[in-house]
């Protein structure tokens, strides 16, 4: 017998007892009547039923050990039952950990790249006939006359080159039988635009001021270039050809983070291609700036290039670092939520099934106690207590898992982790939540159990 019903034995004998007037003793001896009339009218029914003290009913006490007695009684079945609760919060927690740990990341990226980045190009209107014509014209000195401004890095030109069909080609050859391959493009740059869009020299190196200057006939190329042309190595001054024109590949470069088209482009100095080709303008102006400085030097830039008409430039400045991590995480957030929520309702439904499957089988011990006056309430307040108590526990082993995954790997990857502790304790406390829930339904249809039902073995 539990710990209840041997406990609503000893106090039902014991005020059975005083009622009817027995003697505190135990001899055994039976009452002598007394020789004094009878001078009291009879008991009523209050005072042959004892009033039960309020310290005598099923108190918060009893309902926290007869929980724990039931959550305990059966090990094997409690690691089962727990370990649903513990997949669901752990998951759940990994994967809002993984979220903000990814938005994190990607911030990171907007922070590294596109927050220090502004593209400034002509401005252009559109004519009667539908074409575009520009409006304005980059200067030959705008990268020098933006590097003066507060927040600039670097800058550097860029324009596309047009050669006018000629093809490019490592050596001369002029075979009309020869198959015809896809010459790279022709571009033309400033010699500060490698360092402005993030690229790195991977052999040889990049032209400089006096190469353009002079309008040396020198390329760099990309590295899709060079594999396209079977050039690897720049040590014996190679050459490559636009039509009949040589020019000696000094550099070749990767890495490009910005403009990622330099690396399938032969790559010319400004005036170079000026000589050559009769390239007239450029068409993009790219600044490197410090992180915060975007609104103050797209601002500023315009009026640097052309105090005159500001208003024929365009600039493309960096979007705030606030609006896109907010709707980075958001969009990450979704699907990393649906997941966990779908594995936390598996978890909830599996309490839910072994908790109910914990109250037919103990339906004959449910009747007892309702026989020995334990209240519907009592009973539905006792199951509720252990679904609670597995969804407890199952929430902390979970929220630690999750927490403890997190960091593992992100410090494996080389990433930051990144949760909130509100998460963690949030999702414990969620553990409780859906113990109580999945404990609802079983703990009302025990309360509704008739005990002589119950004692004869019905369900």
């Amino acid at each position: 017998m539990t710990l209840f019903g041997k406990r609503m034995l000893r106090r039902r004998s014991a005020g059975t007892a005083a009622s009817v007037g027995f003697p505190a003793d135990t001899s055994g001896a039976e009452p002598q009547a007394s020789a004094e009339p009878q001078s009291q009218a009879a008991p009523d029914a209050a005072s042959i039923v004892p009033v039960i003290r309020r310290a005598d009913r099923f108190s918060v006490q009893d309902l926290l050990v007869e929980a724990s007695y039931g959550v305990g009684a059966r090990p094997s079945r409690l690691v089962m039952t727990t370990l649903g609760t513990v997949l669901g919060i752990a998951s759940l927690v990994v994967t809002i950990g993984f979220a903000q740990t990814a938005a994190g990341q990607i911030s990171q990226q907007f922070d590294a790249v596109s927050a220090t980045q502004i593209l400034i190009e002509p401005g252009s209107t559109r004519t009667s006939s539908g074409a575009e014509q520009a409006t304005g014209r980059l200067p030959w000195d705008a990268p020098e006359r933006v590097d003066r401004l507060a927040g600039v890095q670097r800058a550097g030109l860029l324009a596309e080159v047009d050669v006018v069909g000629q093809r490019i080609t490592s050596v001369p050859v002029n075979d009309p039988s020869a198959a015809q391959t896809l010459s790279p493009a022709v571009i033309a740059t400033s010699p500060g635009l490698l360092a402005a869009v993030r690229g790195e020299v991977v052999t040889g190196r990049y032209f400089d001021a006096g190469h353009d200057e002079r309008a040396d006939r020198v390329a760099v190329l990309g590295s899709r270039a060079a594999e396209t042309l079977a050039i690897n190595r720049v040590d014996r001054q190679p050459s490559i050809f636009i039509g009949e024109v040589p020019y000696t590949v000094i550099g070749i470069i990767d890495g490009v983070e910005r403009r990622a088209n330099l690396l399938d482009a032969v790559i010319l100095p400004l005036n170079t291609a000026r000589a050559d080709f009769g390239l007239t303008a450029a068409a993009e102006l790219h600044v490197q700036i410090d992180v915060g400085a975007g609104t103050l030097v797209a601002r500023q830039a315009p009026i640097a290039l052309d105090s005159g008409a500001p208003e024929n430039f365009t600039v493309q400045a960096p979007a705030t670092a606030s609006s896109l991590q907010d709707d980075i995480q958001a969009d990450v957030n979704i699907v990393f939520l649906t997941l966990g929520i779908l594995a936390l309702l598996a978890g909830g439904l599996g309490i839910a099934n072994v908790t109910l499957l914990s109250v037919m089988e103990r339906v004959g011990e449910i009747g007892l106690r309702r026989a020995l006056g334990a209240t519907k309430r009592d009973i539905a307040r006792q199951f509720i207590v252990e679904s609670a108590v597995i969804g407890l526990l199952g929430g902390l082993i979970g929220a630690a898992l999750g927490v403890f995954a997190v960091v593992v790997v992100s410090l494996t990857q080389g990433w930051t982790p990144i949760l909130d502790p509100l998460v963690a304790i949030g999702a414990a406390l969620l553990g409780t939540v859906v113990g109580l829930a999945a404990g609802a339904y079983p703990a009302v249809r025990a309360s509704n159990i008739e005990p002589i039902t119950a004692l004869r073995g019905g369900t």
